[in-house]
């Protein structure tokens, strides 16, 4: 567990970090370099999940040896299916990580969403409802680093 205190926004307890697939931990259906060692990093303190639609068909391929537990997510009300797996998991010990469309609502229910601004551009449904605009999806692995940025960020 990753635990931050952020004045004005309250104690966190980081238990799960959810992130999107394509956009926001892979260009282009391809694992983006240095996430594996991100989640290898840190997966001894919290559990990584990725949730995705695998719009390439090779998201298994790309996530092996990758410590994280692995959803793929039928077509049809996909925003629904990735909401309805933060709540299994409960939103207040849970980070997302998204830019589709359909991540919007696993974003405003997550304790923390983060808005991923990548090469694959980000909907401005999700944009609005998170928490935190980051421009890379190492940004986030930093955070763990270095929560004192996400006080920085985030306090009130």
């Amino acid at each position: 567990m990753i635990k931050i205190n952020i004045p004005g926004f309250g104690q966190i307890n980081i238990e799960h970090v959810i992130f999107d697939y394509n956009g926001t931990i892979a260009k282009d259906g391809t694992l983006i370099k240095g996430v594996k060692q991100g989640i290898a990093q840190f997966s001894n303190q919290v559990k990584f999940h990725v949730i995705t639609a695998d719009t390439f068909g090779f998201v298994e391929k790309q996530l092996l040896g990758v410590d994280a537990v692995l959803t793929i997510i039928p077509k049809g009300d996909q925003d629904q299916k990735k909401l309805d797996y933060i709540n299994t998991l409960g939103s207040a010990h849970t980070i997302c990580v998204g830019n589709g469309a359909n991540d919007r609502l696993m974003l405003k229910e997550a304790c923390i969403g983060i808005a991923i601004l990548g090469d694959e551009g980000l909907a401005s449904s999700s944009l609005l409802v998170a928490d935190l605009l980051v421009k890379d999806i190492l940004d986030v692995f930093a955070f763990f680093q270095t929560p004192e940025r996400l006080i920085a960020s985030l306090r009130i």
